[in-house]
């Protein structure tokens, strides 16, 4: 495996948990690069769920370290939590890192990221309401705190309290809402600092050692990439780079020691939260795949926006993260279905685009162009090779296949770790 980042094609959910813990069985490292807990990764082991929002997938094995990089923001209420969650569990969480540069997100982070998407009223982003735009604003800021401020209990209590005053004011003056007391603050995270203390190291340092060494690295994304703060369907994104290229920048390491780029995709989409969605089947064809599919946020639990596979966004995805390959998730959910479609192209005023828009109105006011195949009603979720699969299932992974031009070599049928085609 050497160094592989596995990260999503779409706007998240594509069931990266499932994926990047299919690779993590053979990973020396997993490192999580970038965002905070307002993804989930759903992980099925013998019939037992994990949902997992901080912690890397690699936890789950005992001779693999999890490493949160500084590219991501840290709740560390939720993230002590999850080890809580996981002890009790008895998996072993010894081995994590954490990045001492990666940033803290506050108590009114999370209460500005309520406020402000509330006066935004119908115009309102659809956050998860984590605090996690507010918390990388400020890193951008540079007001940000890190986790190496809370090592050092004076210099902790000078920066929260700087900032704090600030935050104050627009909180209780814009907002009208109760301020934060300082002491209240500090003695939430004192109660962390010998935990964090434990776990922090340079992960930079820890990850270009191990590419030295020659152990497998596995990269893993929180989100997909139409959320991405650049290249995604902006404002409706997430507030921090989702794409490839982000995998060196928020793990700390140079872009040439990447050498493989795994993209997830879902055989249908579903986004989560407000923005456009073309093929989006508000009807009993969404209602199906959101039922047979359990298309619920991992972190929320709200109900996902579900429709057809959207073939120009992911050749999209294909270009905008070098894609060397493709791993389909929930090909089993499409099973009785008598037809399916898939988008091959945007209509406008008469107009076909067959590349990603530059201009988001096509998102808005366009319409898909749909190439429909036939389904098929077998149950393949115990199939495990790609030639046992129904003639009507290896048509449409081939057309998929050859509209991207990037091979599809992993096929989930179901949600067990297990329930892989594996295509060599």
């Amino acid at each position: 495996m050497s160094t592989t980042v596995v990260l999503g094609a779409q706007w998240g959910d594509e069931g990266k948990g499932k994926v990047t813990d299919f690779f993590a069985s053979n990973a020396d490292l997993v490192v999580r690069f970038q965002g905070g807990n307002n993804a989930g990764h759903t992980i099925v082991v013998n019939d037992e769920t994990i949902k997992l929002s901080c912690t890397p997938s690699g936890v789950l094995y005992p001779d693999c370290i999890p490493v949160i990089a500084s590219g991501c923001v840290v709740d560390l209420g939720v993230l002590m939590d999850e080890l809580k969650m996981l002890k009790e569990k008895n998996v072993d969480t010894s081995n994590l890192k954490l990045s001492s540069n990666a940033h803290l997100i506050m108590p009114y982070h999370k209460l500005l990221d309520e406020l402000i998407e509330t006066r935004l009223g119908k115009n309102m982003i659809g956050t998860t309401k984590r605090g996690i735009g507010p918390c990388y604003a400020d890193k951008i800021q540079r007001q940000g705190i890190r986790v190496q401020d809370l090592l050092d209990e004076n210099i902790f209590s000078e920066k929260v309290s700087a900032i704090l005053k600030d935050k104050n004011e627009i909180i209780s003056k814009i907002y009208n809402a109760k301020e934060f007391e300082l002491e209240e603050v500090l003695n939430e995270f004192n109660k962390y600092r010998e935990t964090v203390s434990n776990i922090t190291t340079d992960t930079s340092l820890l990850v270009s050692n191990a590419i030295t060494a020659g152990k497998n690295v596995l990269f893993e994304g929180a989100q997909g990439t139409l959320l991405d703060i650049d290249h995604g369907t902006y404002p409706f994104v997430t507030s921090s780079n989702t794409t490839a290229g982000n995998a060196a920048i928020g793990s700390g390491i140079g872009p040439k020691d990447i050498e493989r780029i795994i993209g997830v995709t879902k055989a249908y989409i579903s986004r989560v939260g407000t923005g456009p969605f073309l093929t989006e089947q508000e009807n009993e064809i969404g209602d199906y795949l959101i039922d047979k599919g359990a298309e619920y946020g991992v972190v929320t639990g709200r109900r996902r926006r579900c429709g057809w596979l959207d073939l120009v966004s992911l050749k999209y995805a294909v270009r905008v993260n070098s894609l060397t390959e493709l791993f389909i998730t929930k090909l089993d959910v499409l099973s009785g279905l008598k037809e399916l479609k898939v988008n091959v192209a945007y209509e406008i005023d008469g107009t076909e685009i067959k590349d990603f828009p530059r201009e988001q109105k096509v998102l808005h006011a366009g319409k898909p162009v749909y190439k429909t195949m036939k389904g098929w009603d077998e149950d393949i979720s115990n199939v495990t090779s790609f030639e046992d699969l129904p003639n009507e299932a290896k048509e449409y992974i081939k057309f998929i296949e050859d509209f991207i031009n990037v091979p599809i070599k992993f096929i989930s049928v179901g949600p067990e770790r297990n329930q892989n085609i594996i295509r060599e």
